[in-house]
């Protein structure tokens, strides 16, 4: 059984790390009372497997003190379990103005007079907490698209949700783009097979077309810039947490030269550690 326990400050990114770790298999449960984190445990671990991975969310709301919540995590710790827990937090800036944006009134706020008053209080407060972190992430500077990533990649369990699958999709531009294109290359320029009577009838996935279409310089230049290209920006799109990347390649008839360049990039995508997909969406259209 996995728990993780989500904590840090107000504004700090829980609710939205929440929902995130929800797509991600984890049973959630907000605002959970340290008093009940341990009677929670003990159902969950006698549930069915819906409950095996569980996420709760604890605050400034539900605490007094710290003491018997730093007491309950020590003897979760102590079990037969993977307790973790998670702390989030941003600078005192980053937090007002997340704040002023959503219009919501910070929980200190009321007592504290000001909200970079109750702000620096819970900070304070929350010392204790995140002394005890295993994983804290400082989100001032994240997109939410970059903290779902980073969360996906801390706690997906190694299943595919957590990392970034790449789909090649060939085409012919005759039949259209493909609408659900992230980038789009066109490759006509290439000399086109379909000129040849012998490759006429064959397919980019046929060893003599490939060989016919790779046979020019131009094409192994395109092909390298191109590996360049994915190279780089495809850690960028990971770390924005895009979790699939679409990239459709496309010739005249969809056919021969985007046929062959999506199955060559397709290899080579497999080799920098990504999931791939291959799709030669009008490779038998007429």
């Amino acid at each position: 059984m996995e728990i993780l326990i989500i904590s840090g400050l107000s504004g700090g990114g829980k609710s939205k790390a929440a929902s995130f770790l929800e797509d991600a298999g984890f049973y959630i449960v907000d605002n959970m009372p340290a008093g009940m984190i341990l009677k929670f445990a003990e159902f969950c671990a006698a549930g069915s497997s819906r409950y095996q991975r569980a996420a709760l969310v604890y605050d400034v709301r539900t605490a007094d003190t710290f003491d018997e919540f730093l007491e309950v995590l020590n003897t979760l710790r102590q079990r037969e379990c993977d307790c973790r827990l998670l702390y989030l937090e941003a600078d005192v800036e980053t937090i007002i103005k997340r704040y002023k944006e959503t219009r919501r009134i910070h929980p200190l706020q009321e007592v504290a007079g000001s909200l970079e008053t109750a702000v620096n209080q819970e900070i304070a407060l929350m010392a204790p907490v995140r002394a005890q972190a295993d994983i804290v992430i400082d989100s001032t500077r994240y997109s939410t698209a970059r903290l779902r990533g980073e969360l996906l990649r801390l706690f997906s369990g190694g299943q595919q949700g957590g990392e970034m699958q790449v789909s090649l999709v060939s085409f012919g531009f005759k039949h259209g783009l493909p609408l659900e294109a992230d980038l789009v290359f066109d490759v006509r320029f290439m000399p086109n097979p379909f000129y040849i009577d012998s490759l006429r009838g064959k397919t980019g996935l046929d060893q003599e077309v490939r060989d016919y279409v790779f046979s020019f310089r131009e094409t192994e230049q395109f092909v390298e810039k191109l590996r360049d290209l994915l190279r780089f920006v495809l850690p960028l799109y990971r770390e924005e947490g895009k979790t699939v990347l679409v990239a459709a390649i496309g010739c005249t008839g969809g056919h021969h030269r985007s046929v062959a360049v999506t199955h060559a990039l397709s290899e080579y995508v497999r080799t920098l550690g990504y999931h791939v997909t291959e799709n030669h969406r009008d490779m038998t259209r007429i």
